[in-house]
């Protein structure tokens, strides 16, 4: 299978996502990703380069343009964060991976790519899959072309050096019944894992592409978080991750509450919203609002996409509006790069980048950066956010309700300034 069936259409599998308020990667066929171009020396970061193994991924030190996390004032207004992030991310002819980074650029954000180890594996390579539960070279997915590889490397590059984040998505994206990732165990998990780092630090090697640019990053010490497939296995997930040092999972359903740690990891998942037209709300991915539109039927009836782009959009923004002047919680959006029912949801995300990542103290973000975030601020701060419900500000305003004495910021975390005599 090539770079034109990289996500494979499953009625099995989006029933069982539709059933469970997953999201599921099941879309429709593709074309062969364009031949990308040549890389440029001004592609790599001005620090030396110490490659790792094949040269597939590459020490570049410090990622650029990551933001220093501070530490709340006593009585400061929490910032507006909001995450933008992507299920099995990859170039192909769509080239929508290319053009939301270039929408990020534009409109100040970073956000979370996360990648399924498989599209970075060539087709007739796809037996070095082990699948836990399943014989080897088995993908519900399906694999990649070394054009697909290459113009996918090309991107992951890029976003990097731009401050954004590159996760994974794991590879196989089994869900359901069957050795479905709802059934594995922590050491299938764990496994699992350990083929999805390796298929990134051995691209070069599977595609024959020794000639390319590495990836400017340790995948083992970049991959801190995940979000599993169909929302699914989250608790043994959680188990493997926490042994493996990772830092946080994206993988349940909250409300819009400011996060907690759950099992040692942040638990920073999808969130439901305002759904408009409906008396229930609605999970932050475009998955979600497809199916409860058109059902399975990734292509529904033309005449009524533009309307089912604008349902996502309000709803998006009507679940910002309510954080931005309520609680301040983190917004948590996940999508595709699928072209779903015309294209329909990929403009709606946008047209929200564009109206959101612009605002006054609002940041877009990614995962890594809010729990860096997360990770800087007092514990009991935080802890007080926690007890604002959906949408609720603080009756006595941010300064009263924040204006607590706060204990010390840890080494390293710039603190509040001391008090003046």
């Amino acid at each position: 299978m090539t770079a034109t069936h990289r996500i494979a259409a499953s009625s099995v599998i989006a029933a069982v996502c539709a059933a469970s308020l997953a999201g599921c990667a099941t879309g429709t066929p593709r074309q062969e990703a364009p031949d990308p171009q040549k890389p440029t020396p001004a592609q790599a970061p001005k620090s030396a380069v110490r490659l790792i193994g094949d040269g597939s991924t590459a020490y570049t030190g410090a990622q650029p343009h990551l933001p220093r996390p501070e530490r709340l004032r006593p009585g400061q207004k929490p910032p507006q964060f909001v995450v933008f992030s992507w299920d099995g991310a990859g170039e192909d002819s769509q080239k929508l991976f290319s053009h939301f980074r270039k929408v990020a650029k534009d409109n100040n954000a970073t956000m979370t790519y996360f990648l399924s180890g498989v599209y970075m594996l060539p087709d007739d390579k796809r037996d070095r899959y082990r699948p836990p539960q399943h014989s080897p070279g088995r993908s519900d997915i399906g694999f990649n072309d070394r054009r697909g590889i290459a113009a996918t490397a090309k991107q992951l590059r890029l976003a990097w050096l731009e401050g954004n984040e590159i996760g994974t998505h794991f590879n196989g994206h089994f869900c359901g019944s069957g050795g479905g990732v709802g059934e594995w165990s922590v050491e299938d998990w764990k496994d699992e894992i350990s083929q999805a780092k390796q298929f990134v630090k051995t691209w070069k090697t599977n595609t024959g592409l020794r000639d390319a640019s590495p990836l400017p990053f340790d995948y083992d010490k970049e991959l801190i978080g995940a979000r599993t497939p169909c929302l699914e296995g989250q608790r043994n997930f959680m188990k493997a991750a926490r042994d493996l040092g990772f830092r946080y999972d994206t993988s349940g359903v909250n409300d819009q509450v400011w996060p907690k740690k759950k099992q040692g990891l942040w638990d920073v998942s999808m969130q439901l919203v305002p759904f408009p037209g409906h008396s229930f709300e609605q999970l932050t991915m475009d998955y979600n609002f497809m199916v409860n539109q058109s059902g399975t039927k990734t292509q529904g009836n033309p005449a009524m996409h533009d309307f089912w782009g604008d349902q996502m959009r309000d709803g998006l923004l009507k679940g910002f509006s309510r954080a931005y002047h309520g609680n301040r919680a983190p917004l948590i959006i996940g999508n595709h790069f699928e072209s779903w029912n015309g294209g329909t949801y990929m403009r709606a995300v946008e047209e929200v980048i564009e109206t959101v990542c612009t605002k006054e103290e609002v940041r877009c973000v990614s995962f890594r950066q809010l729990v860096d975030w997360l990770d800087a601020q007092d514990p009991k701060t935080l802890e007080k956010l926690r007890t604002l419900q959906v949408g609720q500000a603080p009756k006595e305003g941010w300064a009263s309700f924040l204006s607590g004495r706060p204990a010390p910021a840890p080494k390293g975390v710039p603190g509040p300034p001391a008090a003046r005599g």
